[in-house]
């Protein structure tokens, strides 16, 4: 079974990414024939960003990835723009793309709202770029969190629509969506997930926080006027810390509720920054051996670059010559 990732390389990557997104390429690795896992550097050029910063932010990105044991020898791991397929291939699968269904992407509605000066075209057509990165690879599975469901579903509809049209050539890929954690949320605002983007500092846990900060993050965490540990809709804040140690601890939140009855917040909340302190140390302290050695996270990039350019550029070729585009076979 071929698994296929992308992660965007924008800005220090934390809790919600470590466990809505690098636990699911983990457990690809042991699975997947191969597991194949993208730094999707052309998706970051879609909104405003710095040249420099983003080459840096690659290498930060790789770095924590390999400190939470992605194994280049046992995954590919690749920059994006260094496969060009990828880009030909977007065009190709543009021809088969409805404007409808782009127009109804979420996330293109959140992120166009947001631009004050320019709304790209590149940011209305990043779900075909985001199918040709999965479908150049024929991956059968994509692990990724909640809120990528959509795009899986249009890439999927891509797939079946180009298949439809030209022949059976492309595999039409199956999102795996965690259980619990697929949407870590705000330690500030509940109500919305944990991001980079949209969280101020305090309710985000980076993955390269000093633990005291971790620790003063979680106990400030917002929950609510009550004291019982319970997941609910009345108790987004409480939910999310539940969801956070349960997956922590591979228990279900059911577990952590039981363990947790009648304790009220206070220890509740050390408990869950014990845990998150403990699973990040090792990561944090692997990643800072890491990053300072630019050329060896290059030469990963380069050796996984030709792995995967030699998957992609079969699944190329043959698309080229189910459409008849380019010179005869």
């Amino acid at each position: 079974m071929r698994i296929f990732s992308g992660i965007q390389p924008t800005g220090r990557k934390h809790l919600g990414n470590h466990i809505g997104a690098v636990r699911g390429y983990l457990e690809g690795q042991d699975r997947g024939d191969p597991a194949i896992l993208c730094v999707v550097d052309l998706h970051a050029i879609t909104v405003p960003y710095e040249p420099a910063r983003l080459r840096s932010l690659v290498y930060d990105t790789l770095a924590m990835l390999i400190a939470s044991g992605l194994d280049p020898d046992r995954s590919i791991l690749f920059r994006q723009s260094d496969v060009h397929e990828h880009t030909e291939l977007s065009w190709l699968l543009s021809s088969v793309t409805a404007h409808g269904d782009l127009n109804r992407m979420t996330q293109f509605k959140e992120k166009s709202a947001a631009q004050r000066e320019l709304v790209s075209a590149g940011l209305f057509l990043y779900p075909v770029l985001q199918a040709a990165d999965v479908l150049a690879y024929r991956a059968h599975e994509v692990p990724v969190g909640d809120d990528q469901r959509q795009h899986v579903e249009l890439m999927r509809d891509i797939a079946e629509r180009f298949n439809t049209a030209y022949g059976e050539v492309l595999v039409v890929p199956e999102h795996r969506i965690p259980s619990v954690g697929a949407r870590i949320m705000d330690l500030q605002q509940p109500g919305r997930k944990m991001s980079t983007t949209g969280s101020e500092e305090r309710g985000l846990i980076f993955v390269d926080d000093e633990e005291k900060a971790i620790v003063k993050k979680v106990k400030s965490a917002i929950t609510d006027s009550g004291g019982e540990v319970r997941r609910g809709p009345d108790k987004p804040g409480i939910t999310n810390l539940i969801d956070i140690l349960a997956v922590i601890r591979g228990v279900s939140p059911e577990a952590v509720e039981r363990e947790f009855e009648g304790q009220g917040y206070g220890s509740f909340k050390e408990a869950v920054a014990e845990a998150v302190v403990d699973v990040l140390r090792p990561v944090r302290e692997r990643y800072l051996e890491l990053r300072p050695d630019e050329g060896a996270l290059e030469a990963v990039l380069g050796e996984g670059a030709d792995r995967a350019r030699s998957l992609a550029a079969e699944t190329l070729a043959d698309v080229r010559r189910a459409m008849g585009v380019g010179p005869p076979a």
